[in-house]
């Protein structure tokens, strides 16, 4: 894992450049404010910048966490008790807005519209009644390690997070996919497109608003009838990963393919790592080349739990270009 420490000096130029751009966006879903926010994204700091870039080209690990940015907790209010509770201009605007940048200068931010009803930064905060349940907003249950969206084939290249308080120290899951020791003949098997993947709970339409998209049919149809993938693709020697194992299966009587997606899980789970995120902190992970989960917590419900922002990236927006409503849309349905 890499680390960036914000300076001083760095620090009071991003301070600067978020009260010049508080006041000029009310919402970050539109085309527009994205589209200013990545040519803004150039005036912060130039160190922030080549790290970033670093990043994006596979120059360094494939977990990026930046720290230093400090949050005013007084100014976040209480962590909202569902997603569908933060306002469009919120208190956490500035966070976010760096959020945006940021990760403008690694890919394009997308969102999904069978997602949090669509919105393009999400809230990963624990819900009462998700609390088992294998989505970011559960809390007693662990969140086993996934690519994210792993079932779609228009899946993110990269994740960014924001964290804007953890008081109790709740830790993600991460796993790095680039050295994995795998037997070749496993390895070989993990290639060939023998796996199913079903889509994730937070993608279906009970934990969404009603009738807030007709994709969901498209996610139940990907329910019904998933596509067979490959577990490992690319560079066989240092290969990329598309696996979320509690919804994958193998067709009835591929005992090989099985076995393989059972060697490939004991692998991991032996190589996963700890990572705490504390208020300030902005993590950026490759959605190819790591995994990633979250430990069991105990979450409070009162205000004072652990809130994250999230956001989706991706290098080609023209790739989703048939499933967006124009060219101007982020939003894949």
């Amino acid at each position: 894992m890499d680390t960036l420490e914000i300076d001083a000096t760095e620090l009071q130029a991003i301070t600067q450049l978020l009260d010049k751009l508080e006041g000029s966006f009310e919402s970050l879903d539109s085309d527009e404010a994205l589209h200013q926010l990545a040519v803004h994204a150039h005036e912060l700091p130039s160190r922030i910048r080549l790290v970033l870039n670093s990043f994006r080209l596979e120059r360094m690990s494939g977990v990026l966490r930046i720290r230093g940015y400090l949050v005013d907790d007084d100014r976040l209010g209480p962590t909202p008790r569902h997603w569908r509770e933060s306002p469009q201009v919120a208190d956490t605007h500035r966070e976010e807005l760096l959020l945006v940048l940021l990760s403008s200068l690694v890919a394009d931010p997308f969102g999904w519209a069978t997602q949090q009803d669509g919105r393009l930064i999400h809230d990963i905060i624990p819900i009462q009644g998700h609390e088992q349940e294998q989505m970011g907003t559960s809390s007693d249950t662990l969140l086993t390690w996934h690519t994210e969206d792993a079932f779609h084939p228009l899946r993110g290249d990269f994740l960014a997070f924001s964290c804007l308080r953890n008081p109790y120290a709740a830790v993600t899951t991460v796993g790095f996919i680039d050295a994995l020791e795998l037997p070749a003949a496993t390895r070989s098997v993990l290639f060939q497109e023998r796996f199913n993947i079903l889509p994730d709970h937070s993608h279906k339409a009970k934990n969404n608003s009603p009738g807030s998209s007709q994709a969901f049919a498209y996610v139940e149809e990907m329910q019904k009838n998933p596509d067979r993938v490959a577990v490992l693709f690319g560079d066989p020697a240092k290969p990329y990963i598309r696996a979320d194992p509690y919804f994958m299966s193998v067709e009835p009587g591929d005992d090989e393919a099985r076995e393989a997606l059972e060697e490939l899980v004991r692998v991991v789970d032996d190589g996963m790592f700890d990572l705490c995120l504390e208020s300030g902190d902005f993590c950026f992970l490759d959605n190819f080349r790591v995994v990633h989960g979250r430990k069991p917590f105990k979450a409070r419900f009162d205000g004072t739990d652990r809130w994250l922002k999230r956001v989706n990236l991706t290098n080609d927006l023209r790739k989703s270009r048939a499933v967006r409503t124009s060219p101007l849309s982020r939003s894949i349905h």
